[in-house]
């Protein structure tokens, strides 16, 4: 399992780390699991929901990304994961397009596991489809691991932070490929 600490976009509470850990299961099946540190309790997190639903605007709140690209390819997939367990994988042609919003829905990839826990946030995901309807192997993806953070700053008011393994754009962008460090 490989793991990263994902840094800050912005100016984020030093007191709150985020580490993201992904391995793949053979097959077709990806691991991950996200480790929050908070010891002022700051983090917002939204109540928790039965059933694991697909919900669109998880990153609303606080959110947990993965996002599967494909070597020489302009396609990929934002996976969104709630704490609140619900969940949702959208795909896109290119970056960022369509511009739809919500982005429109994939049905490639399937929820096998998810589970907030006392440190954070387990996934087991399903990529069967995607990978046999793109005839992929595991060498041909790179993932980024990233996420939204919402805190309740006693001195300010509601903020969003964005954490991610590296930011290498102006504004926070997770959609930008050259931050998607992970290959198996």
């Amino acid at each position: 399992m490989a793991s990263y600490e994902l840094h800050a976009f912005d100016r984020a509470p030093p007191s709150i780390s985020v580490v993201a850990a992904v391995e793949q299961q053979s097959p077709f099946t990806l691991n991950a699991g996200y480790w929050i540190r908070d010891p002022d309790q700051l983090i917002q997190y939204p109540d928790s929901i039965a059933g694991h639903p697909r919900r669109d605007y998880l990153w609303q709140q606080t959110c947990f990304e993965i996002f599967v690209g494909v070597q020489h390819q302009d396609f990929y997939r934002e996976i969104n994961l709630s704490p609140s367990q619900a969940w949702q994988v959208y795909q896109f042609e290119e970056y960022r397009y369509p511009e739809d919003m919500p982005p429109r829905t994939a049905h490639d990839i399937a929820l096998n596991q998810l589970q907030r826990t006392h440190y954070g946030l387990n996934v087991s995901l399903d990529l069967t489809d995607f990978m046999t309807e793109n005839n992929l192997k595991w060498a041909d993806l790179f993932f980024g691991l990233s996420a939204v953070i919402n805190i309740t700053d006693r001195q300010h008011a509601d903020q969003q932070h964005h954490y991610a393994i590296q930011h290498s754009s102006p504004t926070a962008d997770f959609h930008n490929k050259r931050d998607w460090l992970h290959r198996f």
